[in-house]
């Protein structure tokens, strides 16, 4: 079972219908531009890390679903919908991002913290508002439904999936929660893969600068779970890039 759920079901405080991507001033989200040396420490995770640590301390990953296959601009599509205020989601972030830089360039990641008031208040995380990603393998959609910005008693919205995306989640999500990752139709994630406890009082310099020491604690779930994700993310790719998803914590 996945670690920790959100229920999208409480996400919706106006009760319309998600009838495209709505994008807000970036006033409204609660994430700030992270520096390049947070940005260095995630993408540049050594592959003898990745090796040492294997699954870590990750409980669950990737689970198979029979679906058609998701895909965008002739490319594998791997779709991410959370909230800026989700501690599960906030979690989650660190591995997709650490394995999502194995295929590709993030641009204007953000940083962002969870709720002050939920279950593993302040979580620092990462924020695909406003960022950008490519791929010569794959595609990466993310959806951040909201901020971390209280607003008339929940949180300001940032996004809404298209009709489209938020009818994938109804199929293929069961428990309707966040986070939920659907990669290329094949494997999903709902909820978090790992402990959140490891990120709990920590900063975003002190969860990036770990991700390298495959003895830290830090680096064993963050590391654990993105090898997991890189797993599937070859599996959409035909096992491209060789040197990334030849290596024996991802063929095993």
């Amino acid at each position: 079972m996945a670690l920790g759920i959100v229920k999208i079901v409480d996400h919706s405080t106006t009760g319309s219908s998600a009838a495209g991507k709505q994008v807000i001033s970036a006033s409204d989200s609660g994430a700030t531009l992270a520096s390049s040396a947070i940005v260095s420490d995630i993408s540049s995770v050594p592959q003898t890390t990745l090796q040492t640590i294997g699954k870590g301390s990750a409980t669950t990953g990737p689970q198979t679903i029979s679906a058609p296959a998701l895909t965008s601009g002739q490319k594998p599509e791997i779709f991410f919908e959370g909230a800026e205020y989700c501690p599960y989601c906030a979690t989650e972030r660190w591995p997709v991002a650490v394995a999502l830089s194995k295929f590709g360039t993030f641009t204007n990641l953000k940083l962002s913290h969870s709720s002050l008031t939920d279950v593993y208040p302040d979580t620092h995380t990462l924020s695909f508002y406003g960022a950008s990603y490519s791929s010569q393998y794959i595609n990466f959609t993310s959806v951040e439904l909201y901020s971390n910005v209280p607003n008339d008693g929940f949180y300001t919205q940032l996004q809404t999936p298209t009709a489209a995306e938020q009818a994938l989640a109804n199929k293929y999500d069961s428990s309707q929660s966040i986070p939920f990752i659907d990669f290329g139709g094949k494997y999903v994630v709902s909820g978090a893969t790992y402990s959140p406890a490891l990120l709990q009082g920590k900063s975003w310099n002190q969860i990036a600068g770990s991700l390298s020491d495959p003895s830290n604690p830090i680096a064993k779930g963050v590391d654990g779970a993105a090898n997991t994700l890189v797993a599937a993310i070859c599996s959409l790719t035909d096992g491209q890039p060789s040197n990334v998803c030849s290596a024996d914590t991802v063929t095993q």
